[in-house]
């Protein structure tokens, strides 16, 4: 299939049913949606961000094409937060679909506000510092939340949590994924019949 339609079928699937079929790809559960009910399919652009350094964030900023998810990692620095509201409004108006953040983000209202999603660890008052350090990678892999992310794997993210795909397992696995959601609503509507359990789910 090519990517558009792999795109839609992305976007038409449930991610937690992609879990029934992959071991593999799922961020730390810590890594949590800071603007909820949103849903994300995108491409990573990765940043190894070293030294809480700002700059390097806006370097990454400025490299974001339509589609792209900013993925951060932070390089074990779980108390600097590189994004706020700033950022993510930036993130936004150069076309991403979300930023994921391997450690924590501020400015919580505005980032709810601004309306971009946005998936980390949780909030800090600290931030990063415009150090200007030069040591910061932009589109290599990073390890985030215990996945390692290459640039351009598929993003998707929710409310349940994040995971991450190259394209030959996301088009591997995403047709099951698609039946299995097709057939769920039957076996809800058997189960809220009263049908005994044994005969409507594998025991």
């Amino acid at each position: 299939m090519d990517e558009s339609q792999l795109i839609e079928q992305l976007k038409a699937v449930s991610f937690p049913t992609l879990g029934h079929f992959l071991e593999e790809g799922f961020a730390d559960p810590q890594l949590r949606a800071m603007v909820p009910n949103m849903k994300v399919v995108g491409r990573a652009l990765t940043l190894k961000l070293k030294g809480a350094d700002a700059i390097a964030v806006n370097h990454a900023l400025a490299q974001i094409k339509p589609g792209d998810v900013l993925v951060i990692d932070t390089d074990g620095d779980h108390r600097h937060a590189p994004v706020g509201a700033v950022t993510s409004c930036a993130a936004r108006c150069a076309g991403a679909m979300a930023i994921v953040v391997d450690g924590a983000v501020t400015d919580l209202l505005e980032l709810r506000e601004g309306g971009l999603p946005v998936f980390a660890r949780g909030t800090s008052l600290l931030t990063t510092k415009q150090h200007g350090r030069g040591d910061s990678l932009i589109n290599q892999p990073i390890h985030c939340a215990g996945v390692t992310v290459k640039a351009g794997d598929w993003v998707l993210a929710d409310d349940n949590g994040v995971l991450f795909l190259d394209t030959a397992t996301a088009q591997h696995v995403v047709e099951q994924a698609l039946a299995s959601d097709r057939a769920e609503p039957r076996l809800l509507e058997r189960l809220r019949a009263g049908e005994p359990i044994g005969q409507v789910l594998r025991v």
